[in-house]
């Protein structure tokens, strides 16, 4: 484009140049659409999950020490039947529970993740450091990360909805590079 001028004249007062047009069309989309096409998109859900009266949801994501991945962290989706507290921690230690598999969201990529799962119903114990903390109404609730958090190997995230007596359930999406 050296032959256009950057400044307008009086009687064209906006400069446009077309550069997306229909013969020449450009896309563009979050990363979200790259890595599920490369089979390095990942969904973990608790389902829905009933928590006593003092305790937490909880979902954790471990990427391993020896992983050759990171991870980006790109929504987190759920709901919940009373009012509760969102938390993502950096870390946290998770007793019991099930190991959940996460999902590779191109289901044609035989790609599994790198990462090992826990989902409990309790308290997170350790040295959790607060990353996000928010307060949730009874009903659904969508937070877009896309990528934003990062989880280098030998590191974690631990989601957290509580505590009270509710179901609630918590649905992680990240891609690993």
């Amino acid at each position: 484009m050296t032959n256009y001028s950057v400044f307008n004249t009086a009687n064209k007062p906006i400069y446009v140049q077309q550069t997306n047009t229909y013969v020449s069309p450009a896309i563009e989309s979050m990363p979200d659409l790259s890595a599920a096409s490369a089979g390095r998109l990942f969904t973990l859900t608790t389902g829905n999950v009933s928590a006593g009266g003092g305790a937490n949801l909880l979902l954790q994501v471990v990427n391993p020490a020896a992983s050759s991945r990171t991870l980006y962290l790109s929504q987190i989706i759920g709901g919940s039947t009373a009012a509760a507290s969102l938390i993502v921690y950096n870390g946290g230690i998770l007793t019991g529970g099930t190991t959940p598999v996460p999902v590779n969201n191109n289901f044609g990529s035989s790609v599994t993740s790198a990462v090992t799962t826990q989902q409990v119903t309790g308290t997170v114990t350790g040295s959790p450091v607060t990353l996000m903390n928010i307060p949730l109404t009874a009903g659904a609730y969508n937070i877009q990360l896309r990528g934003s958090v990062i989880i280098p190997p030998g590191r974690s995230v631990t989601i957290s909805i509580g505590p009270g007596s509710l179901t609630g359930s918590i649905n992680l999406t990240w891609w690993e590079v």
